[in-house]
């Protein structure tokens, strides 16, 4: 199930939105790199407006629950987060197909801003990344492996059950992560499992 075989193009036709998403953060990440180097302070500017910070929120800055998701400031958090969708995603969704999906990583992100918004309050550090998101994802698998075994393999559960938990153990260990962040994504998304695998088939992997 996490083992990806396909080839760029068959990549892009069975996982459009994950394409998106790696597609995005990369493209972000990138312009970021350049605008510092060149010094472009307009580019700048905007990417200061756009990570997440509680206190702006709370002054109108919403948009900063949404854009924080697509921002990497350092190659080593690009790098992981998307090295953990390109393996994680695609099989959820293939899963809950496309919409679906989209609910279950966006919702899983933004509803995990808005929760360090009202948990966290004004004197949360500003955040970046895409781990909210992905620890969204981990939530609909935690909620396959405890209540829908029936839609995934025995060794699929085991590695995402290990996967998980030295996630959370990393979470934990090292100071500079959002910690509100990935505890209420794994929150947002296991809370979105029931919704959004309701009808979902045991042989889903079949049918595409």
């Amino acid at each position: 199930m996490f083992i990806r075989t396909e080839n760029f193009r068959t990549f892009v036709r069975l996982y459009p939105v994950v394409t998106f998403i790696l597609t995005i953060n990369i493209a972000l990440y990138l312009i970021y790199q350049i605008a510092s180097w060149l010094d472009i302070r307009s580019i700048l500017i905007l990417y200061a407006g756009a990570y997440g910070w509680n206190l702006a929120v709370m002054d109108g800055q919403w948009w900063r629950l949404i854009t924080p998701m697509f921002l990497h400031f350092s190659f080593s958090h690009l790098f992981f987060n998307c090295v953990s969708i390109f393996l994680f995603a695609p099989p959820l969704e293939l899963m809950l197909r496309k919409w679906k999906f989209c609910i279950a990583y966006f919702g899983s992100g933004i509803l995990s801003n808005v929760l360090s918004l009202f948990f966290g309050g004004p004197d949360q550090l500003p955040y970046v990344g895409a781990s909210a998101a992905m620890f969204g994802l981990f939530g609909i698998f935690l909620f396959i492996v405890l209540l829908r075994r029936h839609l995934i393999d025995r060794q699929s559960s085991q590695i995402i059950t290990v996967i998980l938990l030295a996630n959370l153990a990393w979470t934990f260990l090292f100071p500079s992560v959002d910690v509100l962040g990935h505890l209420f994504g794994l929150l947002a998304g296991f809370v979105l499992g029931p919704i959004l695998l309701f009808r979902t088939r045991p042989n889903w992997y079949r049918g595409y």
